[in-house]
């Protein structure tokens, strides 16, 4: 994939976290002849270009695009573009929840589709992408509709995506997201009325979930740069888990709930690999800018780094991050 090509598809990527997917387009299309990569890797580094952020910081001050009232965005106008410009690109989304699930019924499979904001913003890039979509599969007739590999084609009827579902005991299922992410990181991230429970038992399920959605996502890679789009506090360490084993691939995280303040913060006993875990991603995002910059002040606190305001980006370990709100 050419450098013009991961820009662009970067760019396309950071429309489904909100930004106007026609006119990211038109940005970057207006700078076709440029030649200058949105991540460059040298030695081993990551790390955001000046054209990427100069189109970012354009389009949070401009909100749109004049040549993007020319034309309506559809799925097939994104399919095309992605034909056109992107042919070899992959796109992994990476969720808690399935977008389909199978369930027993006494006269057969049963289909459900859940009603989910996410799934309703991330489906039409995975259909246009033919991507893969990587979730827990928890329905009661999940594992009797998936082939050998764990996958199943979708939607049903006019397969257009992959379905790849990672199956977790009950032990694990109760730790990783009824204890740590439920019970902990919740309330703590929304300083609810409850206090955080945090147990050592629930970070350790934590951990070995997203270790294996980790590994799922490396069999599911095509090549060394996918686009990994994880999705919420549920996969807080799994960016840095697909960085260390795939250092090339793109991983977009979006936060899909608050962030609280440094000081509330502060109470996570593994706070600080709960930062250096998000920070393996390219970019972070977040629904305002209060919690973007509330997660730059909890980063600076409690990690050696080095906070760029100016460009909303965070380095560290060798890397940049950057960090927008997308309302």
């Amino acid at each position: 994939m050419s450098d013009y090509g991961l820009e662009v598809l970067w760019l396309l990527i950071l429309a489904s976290l909100g930004l106007s997917v026609v006119a990211v387009v038109f940005s970057i299309l207006h700078q076709r002849h440029s030649q200058t990569p949105a991540v460059a890797y040298t030695a081993g580094k990551d790390v955001a270009s000046d054209a990427a952020r100069k189109v970012l910081r354009e389009f949070e001050k401009n909100g749109h695009s004049a040549d993007a009232a020319l034309v309506t965005w559809s799925p097939d106008t994104l399919r095309k573009i992605l034909a056109d410009e992107l042919p070899e690109t992959q796109v992994i989304v990476v969720s808690n929840r399935e977008p389909y699930i199978h369930n027993t019924r006494d006269d057969g499979v049963e289909l459900l589709v859940p009603a989910s904001g996410l799934v309703s913003a991330l489906e039409p890039i995975t259909r246009a992408c033919a991507g893969t979509w990587i979730a827990y599969g928890g329905g009661s007739a999940d594992r009797l509709t998936v082939d050998k590999n764990d996958r199943v084609e979708v939607p049903p009827g006019k397969p257009s995506y992959t379905l790849r579902r990672v199956w977790l005991t009950e032990e694990e299922y109760q730790g990783y997201y009824l204890g740590f992410a439920n019970e902990g990181l919740w309330p703590l991230c929304h300083i609810a009325f409850t206090r955080p429970i945090f147990r050592a038992l629930d970070w350790e399920a934590y951990e070995s979930v997203n270790r294996k959605f980790a590994d799922t996502v490396v069999a599911e890679a095509r090549n060394e740069r996918p686009i990994v789009l994880v999705q919420d506090y549920h996969f807080a360490l799994l960016p840095r888990m697909i960085r260390e084993r795939m250092p090339e691939a793109i991983v977009i995280t979006f936060w899909h709930i608050p962030w609280p303040n440094s000081e509330v913060y502060s109470i996570c006993p593994w706070r600080e690999r709960i930062l250096d875990g998000l920070l393996g991603s390219s970019i972070i995002g977040f629904h305002t800018q209060f919690h973007a910059n509330n997660f730059a002040e909890s980063v600076d606190r409690f990690l050696e780094s080095r906070i760029e305001r100016a460009d909303a980006a965070i380095s560290y370990g060798g890397r940049t991050t950057l960090v927008h709100a997308y309302p």
